[in-house]
């Protein structure tokens, strides 16, 4: 599950709620501590609370007790960012460098 998918797990309006924690997404639904899928202070199920887990004053093997529902996987490139479409951009201009080393030599 990318990060994206994991904020539709929010808890509100009847959805479940889901928290990831080192790469592991755990489901605190039936939580009363998670009640509509906020914990006080400030925690908001559907995000990656990892850090935020480090801060806080119990252990993760409180969180580890919730059954885990998945993986967190790293977001997928969106088009253009990298990829082929960078590939031809970069020989365009290398084209056009050696070309303008080549006319200035001659």
């Amino acid at each position: 599950m990318t990060l994206a998918e994991l904020a539709s797990y929010d808890g509100r309006d009847g959805r479940p709620a889901y928290i990831a924690v080192n790469g592991t997404i755990y489901d605190v639904t039936s939580s009363p501590r998670w009640e509509k899928g906020f914990h006080p202070p400030d925690h908001q199920a559907g995000q990656d609370l990892t850090e935020e887990l480090g801060k806080a004053p119990h252990v993760r093997a409180v969180v580890e007790r919730f059954p885990v529902v998945g993986t967190l996987q790293e977001e997928a490139p969106s088009p253009g960012a990298g990829g082929r479409g960078t590939l031809v951009v970069g020989i365009i201009i290398a084209a056009v460098v050696l070309g303008i080393a080549i006319f200035l030599a001659l």
